[in-house]
């Protein structure tokens, strides 16, 4: 069995960050294979979640693993929040999308969402810790908000500069 195909990862600040996902209307096998290639592009990029608007595709689609061994693959399909939690905690965050910046964002500690799997089945998840993070950061995704949005202009400005001249850089190889 051949691996699926790998998707390009948009970077920011590319402005299709910022298009707001639309509720995904059929869990198909065009889903599905879009949920293989998402797990097969997070898992090359070594990243531990991946939105599909971070692939360019804005349908309401979050795959996720925060497992040690990278063998526990959450989906999470048009996800909606039932819960946060009032405590907050202020954590480092990075993304695929921003490669090489990481920086804290204030966040719920823990948050309860409901959603529907792979197969369209309802289900609710309670997280907490890393895995509660990494779902607000991907859902911020499917709203088309970035993490470094939550920091001062001045940062945000300083990452654009950055990312930009890296870019430029690659280019020219």
């Amino acid at each position: 069995m051949t691996s699926p195909e790998l998707l390009p990862i948009l970077r920011y600040p590319d402005p299709r960050l910022h298009t707001v996902a639309r509720p995904v209307a059929q869990v198909d096998d065009r889903i599905r294979t879009l949920i293989a290639r998402m797990l097969a592009t997070m898992y090359d990029a070594q990243g531990i979640g991946l939105a599909a608007t971070q692939v360019d595709v804005h349908e309401r689609l979050i795959v996720i693993d925060v497992s040690e061994e990278r063998n526990q693959p959450m989906v999470l399909i048009n996800p909606a929040v039932e819960w946060a939690s009032a405590e907050t905690r202020k954590g480092e965050e990075g993304c695929l999308s921003v490669p090489g910046i990481y920086d804290g964002v204030e966040r719920p500690v823990a948050v309860r969402v409901r959603a529907q799997d792979e197969h369209g089945a309802e289900r609710t998840i309670e997280a907490e810790g890393l895995l509660a993070v990494c779902i607000q950061h991907e859902m911020d995704h499917l709203m088309g908000k970035v993490f470094v949005e939550y920091l001062s202009p001045l940062k945000r400005n300083r990452i654009k500069t950055r990312l930009a001249k890296a870019q430029r850089e690659a280019v020219r190889g």
